[in-house]
């Protein structure tokens, strides 16, 4: 209680000072525009809602009635004030004339909270989009965001102002997946040590769709005082401590507090549907960092640019792409700070790339669900590796010997190939990482360690799967010959199943 009293206090302090700047007042308006805006006051309650900024002024006349921040909705509103509670999703999407893409980055490491902005930002980037806009999230994270004016307006004969939240979900599970294969290329060399001890809670899927489901906090909630009660539903990390009867504001009691899971795509959720959910096995660098790309959801608020964070007394700063390497919480400090436009003056269109791999992305995982969910039968219905006793390197075929002496060029795939076939063949993880590194100590120049670890840990977060056959042009691409002997056999592992059963067979005689 010390401790709280003491930030409340450093809050209070410096609120009123730093929101009578003019420049602070003018960046926070000018990005609220055609936004549902919402004030904190000290997170302990917000303002009503629908409500909106009508003049700059009204930003300093909520301050002075207690407001400590300022929240603003992804989606863009024709009027903010005309959105209720009650409407129907055609009603929503006849009001919201588009939306910006954001990307909430809530991690617990700073430094590994930084690694992540910058690999989404080299995502973005390889997608073709130049103009991102990037802020200090006040706490310990970053904000990444995408405007409207980048998205195409229309996508297969739909608007693109009514593909929200379902788009932007999809976008960000793209970006997702495809960041991580980025932070596999340059993980640390201590990575594994730092990120032993962390508890991981991994995510549910819906085995209708494949679709990762949203977590939600479904509280019931009493009024002791007016006899009357509720049920709420608010997303996981949403949840405020408090909640206040409408009637009579003294606070309701909890009965009930349980997780409940919902597909954003087919709307089944756990409470009617427990058996349609379960626990994903799959475990990715984001989560394993305790990185959390927080699910966009309707009319779901974030801090403003240049909003005070309550907790820490910093700003919600605005940063370029290179400043955002030497950040440090100090260079939030809103006595300070400096006035950027969190808006980036993107192109139309930019994104549309973005849009179009994520839409081939979405595809392809529907593909591969409905082909899981299948049930397989014949002798790969359940592939896995296999062991083979007494087995020599004199055994490997002659491209994996050429390989396993070292490459100056198309080491990576090379890699891909090693990794396949060991396990394949059933050598254990900590031979295979043995084995890896004396093969790489003959490359020159030798791959980093952190990539190779990286796609170790890719890889064995999945089922092994068989190397690429011999008749398949990838050899080639790596500058390795398939041999005439290989020929005979269709890939890696097929060839050494041969020749060591053909050895066994003669040592017998």
């Amino acid at each position: 209680m010390v401790e709280e009293s003491v930030r409340k206090k450093r809050i209070k302090s410096i609120v009123n000072l730093y929101y009578s700047r003019r420049d602070v007042q003018e960046a926070i308006f000018k990005f609220c525009k055609n936004r549902e805006t919402a004030p904190s006051y000290m997170m302990e309650s917000f303002g009503k809602r629908p409500d909106s900024f009508q003049y700059r002024g009204d930003i300093y006349e909520l301050v002075r009635r207690g407001a400590t921040s300022f929240h603003c909705s992804e989606e863009l509103w024709e009027d903010p004030l005309k959105i209720t509670s009650n409407m129907t999703e055609e009603e929503y999407n006849e009001l919201r004339i588009g939306w910006d893409l954001l990307i909430d980055i809530d991690c617990k490491w700073f430094d590994y909270a930084k690694k992540a902005a910058k690999v989404i930002i080299e995502t973005f980037k390889r997608t073709g989009i130049k103009n991102i806009g990037i802020k200090f999230s006040g706490s310990k994270g970053f904000h990444i965001l995408i405007p409207w004016k980048a998205f195409p307006k229309e996508i297969n004969g739909k608007k693109t102002s009514d593909l929200f939240p379902e788009l932007a979900r999809q976008i960000i599970g793209y970006v997702k997946d495809y960041s991580e294969r980025i932070f596999n290329e340059n993980l640390p060399e201590n990575f594994e040590e730092e990120f032993k001890n962390v508890k991981i809670k991994r995510g549910y899927k819906c085995k209708t769709c494949n679709e990762v489901a949203t977590t939600y906090t479904q509280v019931e909630l009493y009024c002791d005082f007016c006899k009357i009660g509720e049920t709420r539903k608010v997303l996981s990390g949403d949840a405020k401590k408090e909640y206040r009867c409408p009637e009579c504001n003294h606070i309701l009691k909890e009965k009930k507090l349980r997780e409940v899971y919902e597909c954003p795509k087919c709307h089944k959720n756990s409470l009617k549907n427990p058996e349609n959910f379960s626990q994903s096995k799959e475990v990715d660098l984001f989560d394993l960092m305790g990185l959390d790309l927080i699910l966009v959801s309707p009319r779901h608020l974030f801090r403003a640019p240049y909003s005070l964070h309550e907790k820490t007394a910093l700003a919600s700063v605005v940063l370029s792409e290179k400043e955002l390497e030497k950040f440090e919480l100090k260079d939030a400090d809103p006595m300070k700070i400096k006035i950027k436009n969190f808006m980036p003056n993107a192109e139309e269109g930019e994104a549309k790339k973005l849009v179009m791999q994520t839409l081939d992305w979405v595809k392809n995982k529907e593909i591969k669900g409905t082909e899981e969910s299948k049930k397989i039968t014949g002798k790969y219905a359940e592939f896995k590796p296999i062991k083979l006793k007494n087995l020599t390197d004199e055994e490997y075929p002659p491209s994996i010997k050429k390989i396993l002496n070292g490459l100056s060029d198309g080491k990576k795939r090379a890699l891909f190939v090693l990794i396949n076939f060991f396990r394949s063949i059933g050598l254990e993880k900590e031979e295979l990482e043995k084995k890896l590194k004396t093969w790489n100590e003959k490359n020159n120049p030798p791959l980093k360690e952190g990539y190779i670890r990286g796609q170790l840990m890719w890889s064995y977060k999945r089922k092994p799967i068989m190397p690429p056959n011999f008749s398949s042009d990838y050899y080639k691409g790596i500058g390795i010959e398939i041999s005439p002997e290989e020929t005979h056999s269709k890939n890696p592992v097929n060839y050494t199943i041969r020749k060591n059963l053909s050895n066994k067979k003669a040592s017998r005689k």
